[in-house]
This record gives structure tokens, C-alpha cells and sequence, in this order.
């Protein structure tokens, strides 16, 4: 049995909080590493946090500037060398895209480490995949990625999301919440199979747990309508009737709904009071408009219509942002705006979908002049690549 298959199976065989363990006894043992650490990119997407069961744990270390921000913000390895001739690899641990931290791996040599590079890289992605497995069954992970306590609300939110990041050959999504430990009601969800990618952007009503226990009614419902196979309008409209039972009118939902088809790039949209979009095409910002429709639960039994948008066409950057975004204000009471939006799509265009929405809202932050908002501020970024070719 080869090493890399030694180390697969170690990790599968692993209780769930285990893995470092794991991995730790397979690669000092098989590859000869001194020591291994795995960070996990905190909610905030600013430090990256040890996974640790040691009393002394390592010291959390920043998502930019450093060796091992590099390889998560790259998404490639990065080897850094060490005064003693030792050298560190920061390997990224990803999974079909979604970025969740580093695998920091010591080196006796640059020779050694080069010569293992491609496998320890490998292992990396097969922790990712059993650190999402793990998360159903301990807390471990979910606590190293903590720089401070979650709201209620905020833990309720995040326990929504279907990840921050996910990579396809026809497409890339990514998506980030502010402020990260104590969002209210706004959301995003997404689901693709062979031939479609739906997505849901959600601006909530209210705040705290009033907000989030709004948004997770509507969410599920939306979900709930989708796979029984419904289309966009349907969806709406089920989950339309769903808040309106619950509240009678007293609170709503506002949610844009799309639906891209993955063979031809079409793009279906249902616009229920919803945040905002705004199309990158070379170096162009457009505001695509839609036909507003009434927000989930509003009126009762509300009829909801799916707009035919143009076909998006490939290399199009696709970019949705709530109202917290919009209206965060400067100290002089100056609001960001659709012109500062735009400007910052523009400067981040090189950047992969899923760093897009962290360095949008650095831009806002910096604008504001406090990393904290006041309200609940989204960005979500589509890559559209085109439909697959066939081989």
C-alpha cells in the first residue's frame, strides 16, 4: 500500500474529531513531515484558526500577507522557506471550490518537500471533504472557526448556508454576509444539478431572532418547492404562502430567484422585492433591471411570474448586493452607492468569484471607515464560463 493511499484511508477511518490527529500521525510517519497544523477560515474570512487539541494552542494567523493566506486566497500551494533549511507548505483545503482553510506541513528539506508536494496536495483536498462529512458529527471544526461567540441569530443563519464558494466548469459562485458574527435576515442559497443553477438572494426584514426565524421559513420553503421540481414562479409563490400563513402580512421576505440554464445560458428571474444586480462584460458595470414584484408574504396568494432575461454570454460577471451595501454611509453621512459598487467590480475583475465578495466588502468597510456595519450588507458574484463542451 503506497503512502497517499495510507494516508486516504487514515482519514476515513478517523473519528470525526480526530482528523489532525490523523493526518499529523500519517504525513511525520510516511512523509517525514516535523509538524502539521490545519487553519480554518473564520466566519469573517479574516484570520485563519487553528484546529488544535493541545492546551497551548498555535496562534491564529491573518487570511492576508502571510505565507499561508497566500495559498487560501490563491488556491494554490505555496512553499515557504524556513531559516534552518526547513520549509513549510501551506497547501489549500478545498472542496469542489469551497475554500476552508490551509494545511500548514514542515519539511526536513526543500528536496523532500518538492519531491511530495503534488501528493501532499492531495491529501489536503481529502481532508477538506471529510472535515464537511466530520461536521455532522462533532463541533470541532464549526468552534476552530470562531474568532469570537456568534449571535443566536447569526448561528441560526449560518447554519442555512449551502457553503461560501462553489466551482464548476460552467460556473463559479461565491458569497459573503456582514457582519459575520451577528447577521440578521439576509441570506443566499444555491443548488445545481446537471442542467440548472438556482439561486436565491435574500434581503430580510427586521432583525435578531425575528429576522432570522423569517428567513429560515422562507428558505426552507423555497428549497422545500424546489425539490418537488418547481419552477422559480411556483417556488414563489408556494413560499409566498407560506410566510403569509405564518404572519399574516406582518412581515415579508424579499428574495430574487434565478434560474440559469446550464445548456444554453439562459437566465429566468423572479424579482421579489429583491437586492440588486449588476452585470461586469469586459470592463462595463450595467444595472440590470427587473419587473418588481411583491415581496414573500406580503398579500395572501400572491401570483408570481418568471422574467426571461437575455441570455448572459460567457465571461459575464454576474454581481447581487442588499441594501446594506448600497447604503452604508461614510462618517459624513455619504452613502456607497451604485457608483461605488461599480468601481469596485471593475478593480476586483481579476480576482476569482469567490474573493470578489470579501474584497468588495473591505472596499465598503473602508468607505464607512469601521469594519463593523450597521446593517446586514451581502455580495454574492456568478461567473458565467458557458455551457459545457462535450467531449
Amino acid at each position: 500500500m503506497n503512502r497517499f493511499v495510507a494516508a486516504e484511508r487514515a482519514l476515513r477511518s478517523a473519528a470525526p474529531h480526530q482528523l489532525v490527529d490523523a493526518v499529523r500521525e500519517v504525513l511525520c510517519n510516511d512523509y517525514a513531515a516535523k509538524t502539521v497544523q490545519l487553519y480554518l477560515a473564520d466566519y469573517g474570512l479574516a484570520t485563519l484558526q487553528p484546529v488544535h487539541t493541545a492546551p497551548s494552542p498555535p496562534e491564529s494567523v491573518p487570511a492576508y500577507g502571510t505565507p499561508a493566506g497566500r495559498a487560501f486566497g490563491s488556491q494554490e500551494p505555496f512553499v515557504e522557506k524556513l531559516s534552518d533549511g526547513q520549509v513549510r507548505l501551506h497547501l489549500p483545503v478545498t472542496v469542489r471550490g469551497d475554500r476552508l482553510g490551509v494545511l500548514a506541513v514542515t519539511m526536513p528539506s526543500a528536496e523532500q518537500a518538492e519531491e511530495c508536494l503534488d501528493e501532499l496536495a492531495e491529501v489536503a483536498k481529502v481532508l477538506g471533504h471529510e472535515v464537511i462529512v466530520a461536521d455532522r458529527d462533532t463541533d470541532v471544526y464549526v468552534r476552530a472557526r470562531r474568532t469570537d461567540r456568534l449571535t443566536l441569530a447569526a448561528e441560526m443563519q449560518w447554519q442555512l448556508l449551502p457553503g461560501r464558494s462553489c466551482t464548476r466548469p460552467e460556473y463559479a459562485v461565491g458569497a459573503q454576509l456582514e457582519p459575520a458574527y451577528a447577521i440578521f435576515g439576509d441570506n443566499f442559497d444555491w443548488s445545481g444539478d446537471a442542467d440548472r443553477l438556482m439561486l436565491y438572494i435574500t434581503n430580510g426584514m427586521g432583525e435578531g431572532i425575528e429576522a432570522s426565524l423569517l428567513t429560515n421559513l422562507g428558505i426552507n420553503a423555497l428549497r422545500n418547492a424546489r425539490r418537488a421540481g418547481l419552477s422559480i414562479a411556483d417556488q414563489a409563490a408556494l413560499a409566498d404562502q407560506a410566510v403569509y400563513a405564518q404572519y399574516r402580512g406582518d412581515a415579508h421576505l424579499s428574495v430574487l430567484l434565478l434560474d440559469l440554464d446550464l445548456r444554453t445560458g439562459r437566465l429566468q428571474v423572479v424579482d421579489a422585492g429583491s437586492p440588486q444586480m449588476l452585470r461586469l462584460r469586459g470592463r462595463t458595470v450595467t444595472a440590470v433591471e427587473f419587473d418588481a414584484q411583491l415581496p414573500l408574504g406580503m398579500f395572501e396568494e400572491t401570483d408570481y411570474v418568471a422574467q426571461q432575461v437575455v441570455e448572459i454570454e460567457p465571461g459575464d460577471r454576474l454581481v447581487f448586493a442588499s441594501d446594506g451595501v448600497y447604503a452604508g454611509a461614510a462618517p459624513g453621512g455619504e452613502q456607497y452607492g451604485e457608483r461605488a459598487l461599480a468601481r469596485a467590480i471593475v478593480s476586483t475583475s481579476l480576482l476569482p468569484a469567490a474573493e470578489v465578495p470579501r474584497a468588495v466588502l473591505r472596499e465598503l468597510a473602508g468607505h464607512r471607515g469601521t469594519p463593523v456595519p450597521d446593517d446586514d450588507a451581502l455580495v454574492v458574484c456568478l461567473d458565467w464560463f458557458g455551457p459545457r463542451q462535450a467531449s
